[in-house]
């Protein structure tokens, strides 16, 4: 086993370079105050998925490895991806999207991106200290914890765009709000879908999907940071 210091060091530094990279890209800095209590939500989006996950679903197995087909597409989109997504969500809509601070677009994909690392700090100190190895800790630092920031910024897209329809269109607006968790919804279950299936075509196609999904995340930061300055 690794010592505890570079476990610990290999888990949180990822989280600490992503939300300082998307941050800097904020041309208005958001309060540090406010972002904090976003990253601390985070953490209790994750305790209570952890809480969750100790509910067994019936007609699930013990293991990925004795579930069908059907079985890993409800626990890898449903069990996982729209639990963890929806927790994430809520915290966002409540707290970010909903926010006195929220006055330029790329202000909720900060917020969005803040909340997901709050969970993935949590969530990747679970598992690196528990497998004990650093290669565990190397493959969540270019893998998971990139992928739970993609999440969030397209999640954060989706509520930037309901904010520009919020007076222009309402139907559009609503829609937005419901593509804000559907999408990181989706990329979330095929992310661990490709994972739980034990197929070496899927392995093939896990890496070109996580390639296009760092391409696409960036494009949208990218985005919303240069082109959408504000909402009004």
């Amino acid at each position: 086993m690794a010592p505890l210091s570079i476990l610990v060091a290999i888990a949180v530094l990822p989280v600490i370079l992503i939300c300082l990279f998307v941050y800097s890209k904020d041309r208005d800095k958001e309060p540090l105050k406010l972002l904090i209590k976003l990253f601390f939500l985070g953490i209790l989006s994750c305790v209570i998925v952890l809480l969750l996950s100790f509910i067994d679903i019936p007609f699930l197995p013990s293991s990925t490895s004795k579930m069908n087909l059907f079985q890993l597409l409800f626990y890898s989109f449903i069990n996982i991806a729209l639990v963890e997504e929806f927790f994430k969500w809520i915290m966002v809509y409540l707290f970010g999207y909903r926010s006195k601070y929220f006055d330029q677009l790329y202000d909720v994909v900060v917020y969005a991106v803040f909340v997901s690392l709050g969970f993935a700090f949590l969530e990747n100190l679970f598992y690196v200290i528990i497998q004990g190895t650093l290669k565990i800790g190397i493959i969540r630092a270019f893998l998971a914890v990139p992928g739970h920031a993609c999440d969030a910024i397209f999640m954060g897209y989706y509520f930037s765009l309901a904010r520009i329809y919020k007076y222009k269109n309402k139907k559009l607006m609503r829609l937005n709000i419901v593509l804000s968790l559907l999408v990181p919804t989706l990329l979330h279950g095929i992310y661990d879908f490709c994972l739980f299936v034990e197929n070496p075509l899927l392995v093939l196609v896990f890496f070109m999907f996580v390639t296009l999904l760092y391409v696409f995340s960036l494009n949208k930061l990218s985005t919303v940071s240069k082109d959408f300055i504000r909402d009004n």
